[in-house]
């Protein structure tokens, strides 16, 4: 077996086992309460519909990764790079992950004079929705996620960080972070579900877009930082020669 059937058959085997998970879930409990209905009281209905609901989110989660995998390998994904302006796809994102962790604080700070960027509009929204969603789910309760951008030194590219204040990651995990179907081990990763794919994608989006991504954890405060290319003449002319 060479190394691209071996990878194909990991592959299958994890995500099997991904989806398996959250399917014997909604089964379970689906089962449970066409057989028990009359005897169960309306809290525990709306107890086991609600896992009911949150695994479905989960699946179909699940599903839209494996997707976005898929086509990162794709010859036929082609990107449509536009000018984009930084400050509404993030607070877009914010507006829509705020609902979902209604405990968290979000801090937007975007200087006025900050360039736009040359990027996929779709790809770039997802990039930040992984992000900004990482960092709601692996931070402390009622604690603030704050996401800033600034003009990297050069001036070549924007760098946009999304900081938060959790269990923190350490050095030896930097890169294992982006692997595919990797999750660091930890008492509050335990807590959280994922699949390990979010930031593999991300990363992969990022280069994609002749982009960097860094992450940092000091003091259980982590930063990812996203640096994607300003908007110019020269970032047109060298991603339309490899369009």
């Amino acid at each position: 077996m060479n190394d691209n059937e071996q990878n194909y058959e990991d592959f299958i085997s994890t995500v099997s086992h991904e989806l398996r998970t959250p399917l014997t879930s909604i089964r379970g409990f689906s089962q449970t309460m066409l057989a028990s209905w009359d005897k169960l009281d309306d809290e525990s209905k709306k107890k086991f519909l609600k896992i009911i609901e949150e695994q479905s989110n989960r699946l179909i989660k699940l599903v839209e990764n494996m997707l976005s995998v898929t086509k990162l390998h794709s010859v036929n994904d082609n990107f449509i790079y536009k000018e984009t302006d930084i400050k509404p796809v993030i607070n877009t994102v914010v507006s829509i992950v705020k609902n979902q962790y209604k405990d968290k604080t979000f801090e937007v700070d975007i200087k006025s004079d900050t360039p736009t960027i040359l990027v996929d509009r779709d790809r770039f929204q997802q990039i930040m929705t992984n992000l900004i969603e990482n960092a709601a789910k692996y931070s402390n309760e009622n604690s603030t996620i704050h996401i800033s951008a600034d003009f990297c030194n050069n001036c070549e590219f924007v760098a946009i960080k999304v900081t938060d204040t959790g269990i923190g990651i350490s050095k030896e995990d930097y890169e294992k972070i982006f692997e595919k179907f990797s999750r660091i081990d930890n008492p509050l990763t335990r807590k959280v579900q994922g699949s390990g794919l979010g930031l593999y994608i991300t990363r992969s989006l990022v280069e994609k877009m002749d982009g960097k991504i860094f992450v940092s954890s000091n003091d259980n405060q982590t930063t990812f930082e996203v640096q994607l290319p300003v908007c110019n003449i020269e970032t047109q002319a060298r991603l339309k020669c490899r369009q």
